[in-house]
């Protein structure tokens, strides 16, 4: 397993210029496979880790110590960085933020995101004062534990349906940096002029952009808009879901195995885990020798 703190410099100097892409697994399985295809980090899915238990992916639905330790699983799971959607960071108040994000980074992640959205209906984003104090706690909080983790602040200005969702992102970004947020991310805008915009506004920190559909953009697109980091959110997890869900609805509504059709074999999805397993252990056998 490559050294923790190697893994997080490298995490560090892909934000340095151009652009990654950083899916995000729900489970051990998606993590390897992920890893096996060559991208460079790989993030958590709050929603896609939550469905796996049965629960929606609202504030901390998932427990923080079940969040911590899928966490710490992911970030074990492969040898490359990770970054971990710790959601609102399982408080309100600074200190209490503080306190869960030294958890956080004690799970061995490269970086973190905190969000401002509440999870309340009649105020859905945390008043801007204290939104961006909960952020200064968090640098804080990584700081004190002197390690080399990437703080990402979140804005939730479009998925709460906020009337003016890029002018406020840009408002509280800007001043999350300013808190010590490292990387900057507002969850929503698919048009190329906004991006750009958005971009634009919060240079030179970099820029996280969500691809949860398919817009029409490529990565080649938002890499020339200037974004430097791509994640995909829930995508990956509701993509296996969709599959899941039309083949059981077959079955059931139409007595029909149709929803087989196209499926990845069993031989190639056994083979790419004997391979890997196979691979784990002649690592660990070769670190084992004197």
């Amino acid at each position: 397993m490559t050294d923790l703190a190697a893994r997080r410099a490298a995490f560090r100097a892909l934000h340095g210029a151009g652009c990654f892409v950083m899916p995000n697994p729900w489970d051990l399985g998606t993590a390897r496979y992920l890893a096996g295809l060559g991208f460079p980090a790989l993030a958590t899915t709050s929603s896609g880790f939550a469905f796996t238990r049965a629960l929606p992916d609202t504030d901390w639905a998932v427990p923080r110590d079940a969040m911590l330790g899928h966490i710490a699983e992911i970030a074990a799971a492969t040898d490359l960085p990770v970054n971990a959607d710790f959601e609102s960071g399982y408080a309100h108040d600074p200190e209490g933020v503080a306190r869960n994000v030294a958890l956080c980074v004690g799970t061995g992640v490269a970086g973190l995101s905190i969000e401002d959205a509440t999870g309340s209906a009649e105020t859905p984003l945390y008043e801007f004062g204290q939104a961006v104090e909960r952020i200064r706690a968090a640098r804080q909080a990584i700081d004190a534990t002197g390690a080399d983790v990437l703080l990402t602040g979140r804005c939730e200005a479009y998925l709460t349906g906020h009337a003016e969702p890029l002018r406020e992102a840009i408002r509280r970004l800007q001043a999350y940096a300013e808190a010590g947020a490292e990387v900057l991310y507002a969850p929503g805008p698919k048009r190329r002029e906004e991006i750009r915009d958005l971009v634009a506004a919060l240079s030179p920190r970099p820029v996280n952009i969500l691809m949860s559909t398919n817009p029409g953009l490529r990565v080649a697109d938002l890499a020339e808009l200037g974004v430097r980091r791509i994640s995909v959110g829930s995508a990956l997890a509701r993509a296996a879901w969709t599959g899941f869900i039309r083949a059981a609805k077959r079955i059931s509504q139409e007595g029909s195995f149709g929803g087989f059709d196209g499926s990845v074999s069993f031989a190639e999805l056994n083979g790419f885990f004997r391979k890997d397993l196979e691979a784990r252990e002649a690592r660990t056998r070769d670190s084992e020798r004197p």
